[in-house]
């Protein structure tokens, strides 16, 4: 493992690429004749990640001062459906990094310093990963049971995290810690190196699917971060702190995106079956199948709807900053996490059309949309989950529980 053996290349100078430049068909094309074999031999995206890095994909975010190719968060999300149709845990691995890079970008649209630091990072290579999921804490970003101890230069940070997508390779961890000397601000959020003493990263990743994104668990030991690698501290429980609500737009929208990608290929596999299959009994083409073309339909409605949203949602957070901006106020984290729900919901059951629609054929392993179903369903597990979900979005509108 090293830091993408050096700063990850820079962009060109000439205007700013599209997703459609940064990632072109040719190279889709490579990520997904990769990806069964991944899947299969339940194997980390190495060679995936080192095309990635070639054409500055972890730099897509980052300001063009600073290397990158300067994206909005809406055409970060634009890009990320495009590799999820073509390598679903590809994208859910690299997205972990985005979300950082991410959270610089909303913090920057403020006027906050604090963004310069992680692009400086992210320009000289280094990948970032995600260690906020705890077994058993669903409060997820908004309280931890890992613990942070102060010391003489920040905190010895010690718990388990569970889900660290990226495990193979990144190179500085976001974690949250609890600090319980101050209570009124006990969340600590910072980034660990994956050189300092006291990190285990244990190879327990076998699950159904996203079997390439290789989310292992990390155990923590009294690992140093440094003061300088605090990025805030918090209360517990949701609050507006800007690296807090970046955090948490950043990650469900990026990982909205990788699953509408996933529904948008499968609904280009199943008008692919649609086409090339056709009625031993009519010898008419399951085109014109009834029952077919109204599951096709069924299937693209479901997808429509979830683009819209994110268009919606990503460009109100780009406008941060601006005259234009809108004030959601506490409403902005419902918004986050009900566009997610929405797109994984529906990700989901597009998938299932369109394995309704294509015939038992795709019934069989190896198959494309044998594992788009399978890796369609982590993310009923990413957080925000249902139950959260309409937790929160009930207690908005009738309250809490008892008044």
């Amino acid at each position: 493992m090293t830091r993408t053996d050096g700063p990850v290349p820079r962009a060109p100078e000439p205007e700013t690429p599209g997703p459609e430049t940064l990632l072109p068909e040719d190279l889709l094309a490579t990520f997904r004749g990769r990806a069964a074999g991944y899947d299969r031999d339940n194997r980390f995206f190495d060679e995936d990640l080192a095309d990635l890095v070639r054409v500055g994909y972890p730099l897509m975010l980052v300001p063009r001062e600073h290397g990158g190719h300067g994206f909005t968060l809406q055409q970060a999300v634009a890009a990320q459906r495009r590799l999820a149709a073509a390598a679903p845990a590809t994208a859910l691995g690299i997205n972990m990094h985005h979300v950082l890079v991410g959270v610089a970008h909303t913090l920057r649209l403020r006027g906050d310093a604090r963004a310069e630091r992680i692009f400086e990072q992210a320009a000289a290579g280094e990948i970032f990963a995600f260690g906020i999921s705890e077994a058993g804490n669903d409060a997820v970003l908004f309280d931890a049971a890992t613990t942070a101890v102060g010391a003489e230069d920040g905190y010895r940070v010690t718990g388990t995290k569970i889900f660290t997508s990226l495990s193979p390779v990144w190179t500085r961890l976001l974690v949250h810690a609890r600090d319980d000397s101050d209570l009124e601000a006990p969340l600590v959020f910072g980034l660990l190196d994956r050189t300092a003493e006291g990190i285990e990263i244990l190879d327990d990743w076998d699950t159904m699917g996203m079997r390439a994104s290789q989310s292992r668990t990390t155990v923590l030991r009294s690992v140093p971060l440094p003061a300088g690698q605090v990025l805030t501290r918090t209360p517990a429980g949701p609050n507006p702190d800007p690296v807090v609500w970046g955090i948490f737009g950043c990650f469900e929208l990026l990982l909205a995106a990788v699953y509408t990608g996933i529904a948008d290929r499968a609904v280009e596999l199943a008008v692919q079956a649609a086409g090339s299959r056709r009625s031993r009994a009519t010898g008419a083409p399951s085109a014109e199948d009834p029952h077919v073309r109204r599951l096709v339909a069924e299937a693209a409605l479901l997808r429509d709807g979830v683009e819209l949203q994110l268009l919606r949602l990503t460009a109100d957070v780009d406008s941060l900053g601006t005259a234009a901006a809108p004030d959601h106020g506490p409403r902005w984290f419902l918004l986050f996490s009900g566009v997610k729900h929405r797109a994984t919901e529906a990700a989901r059951e597009v998938v299932d059309l369109a394995l309704r629609a294509s015939g038992g054929a795709q019934y069989s392993r190896g198959q494309e949309l044998e594992r788009l179903y399978r890796d369609v369903l982590a993310g009923m597990y990413h957080p925000s989950d249902d139950e959260s979900v309409h937790a929160a979005l009930a207690t908005s509108l009738l309250g809490p529980l008892g008044g």
